[in-house]
């Protein structure tokens, strides 16, 4: 590259930099769901949940990458398309986060399945088994999360259309694409991490499942929100 190797250069990197974190730490339905899932399924998932957010980054870099982001973001209809799915997604998983509480008002108990958990103890394969597909369904609703999310959208193509020149070399893009996925997947794998720790926990035990239907309710509102905007 030419001139633009210079100071024009440097300040892009520290640009894209700072814009990353503040875009990523800002509280939003990635940070609901790592709380939400790090709190109810503990550690492993939650750090799984936010790699998942990580790699889901990339399905908004990919098309953005080769030129697809602005004809995305310029067209009504795709933008409309990507609230609605985003929307009913953060509805869905809002309520599955309160469905214990709607089920108990409705009168149906579960105390079947109570006595089954109590009477039934699983072996130690079972218990891997149920971790693995634990960290498998925290990874995809993590990813589905970010993939979904229309704002994360218009943040990628914000940067990349506005921040980052036209003269930037595809591979300072890639690293860019790179560093972006990172700092999600680092900053919420903190997040899980925080809030698994035993002092933490002690904490908030008592009040673990209030905090529970607080993000819920916090997933669904969003979910409103995004459909009335």
């Amino acid at each position: 590259m030419p001139e633009f190797t210079g100071g024009l250069l440097s300040m892009e990197i520290i640009a894209v930099g700072i814009i990353t974190v503040l875009a990523v730490i800002s509280p939003g339905p990635d940070f609901a769901m790592v709380t939400r899932i790090a709190l109810a399924r503990g550690r492993r998932a939650g750090v799984f949940c936010a790699i998942g957010i990580g790699s889901g980054v990339s399905v908004h870099l990919a098309y953005t990458l080769i030129g697809l982001g602005v004809v995305f973001a310029s067209n009504v209809w795709v933008l409309t398309a990507l609230r609605y799915l985003g929307a009913a997604y953060l509805i869905w998983l809002g309520l599955s986060a309160l469905w214990p509480d709607i089920r108990a008002l409705v009168g149906k108990k579960n105390s079947a399945n109570a006595y089954n958990a109590v009477t039934d103890a699983p072996g130690p394969d079972q218990n891997r088994n149920g971790e693995v597909h634990n960290s498998r369904s925290a990874f995809w609703i993590g990813f589905a999360c970010n993939a979904l999310n229309p704002k994360t959208m218009l943040f990628i193509v914000s940067l990349f259309s506005q921040v980052i020149s036209p003269q930037t070399a595809v591979w300072q893009e890639i690293g860019y694409g790179i560093y972006i996925a990172a700092c999600h997947m680092i900053w919420f794998a903190l997040v899980a991490l925080a809030l698994t720790l035993p002092s933490v926990q002690a904490r908030i035990a008592a009040i673990k499942s209030w905090i529970e239907r607080a993000v819920g309710l916090c997933l669904a509102g969003l979910g409103i929100k995004l459909l009335a905007s």
